[in-house]
């Protein structure tokens, strides 16, 4: 008896809008869009988001790197680019500072060229850079004077749209009552709801089946710990 191969699904890149009328706004992450928004008219010339892996903050700093003309650049990658010319627009947008992959006396120089040239620098990192060991005094003390903006968990409202969101993105819909059922068994977070809807999308793909809450109650059956 032959074997019928398994039906496998491409992994597909599913493009993501970082254009501002497609941001979700809520509880979570009021106080950093209304920061964003509010350039230039901040209270320091450096600012930071953080927030966790999928809460949006590459969202607000596209946002607002579109409104300041902003350079983006990886902080660990700041040891590779030429300070001068990363703030050749007047602003900057530092992503994802992380000390373990940070070149530590780059920002330092960068941030104190920020005060010199008038500049503006958005800084995202997933914790605070107040609570990060870092290995130069100078950087340690110069961050913690920098204002920053907290993105936490969205509420019931919010995750809603998310969920419909990325199912747009990847051109699906979601029914009422399939959305009402994932609700209390997926991850309370950005990031837990872009993961139950790829693993949705995928294994629908695979079995060549529409997304149902039968599918779903297939694999979500109990909500995580």
């Amino acid at each position: 008896m032959t074997a019928v191969p398994r039906q496998l699904a491409l992994a597909l890149e599913h493009a993501e809008s970082f254009s501002r009328e497609d941001f979700l706004s809520g509880a979570c992450n009021a106080a950093a869009l209304a920061l964003v928004e509010r350039w230039p008219d901040w209270p320091n010339r450096s600012v930071v988001i953080v927030g966790p892996e999928g809460a949006g903050k590459s969202h607000l700093g596209a946002i607002w790197a579109q409104a300041a003309g902003a350079r983006i650049v990886a902080a660990r990658r700041l040891g590779e680019v030429d300070p001068l010319r990363a703030l050749a627009t007047g602003a900057l947008l530092v992503e994802d500072l992380d000390a373990g992959t940070l070149d530590e006396r780059a920002l330092f120089h960068l941030m104190n060229l920020v005060r010199e040239e008038h500049a503006f620098l958005l800084i995202t990192a997933r914790v605070a850079p107040t609570t990060m060991r870092l290995a130069v005094p100078d950087l340690a003390s110069r961050l913690r004077a920098v204002p920053s903006v907290t993105l936490t968990a969205p509420d019931d409202a919010l995750l809603q749209a998310l969920l419909v969101k990325l199912a747009a993105d990847r051109q699906l819909t979601l029914g009422d009552d399939l959305i009402r059922y994932l609700m209390p068994r997926i991850e309370r977070s950005f990031a837990g709801a872009r993961v139950a809807l790829a693993r949705l999308d995928e294994e629908a793909m695979r079995r060549q089946r529409p997304l149902t809450r039968a599918l779903a109650s297939e694999l979500f059956r109990q909500a995580p710990e």
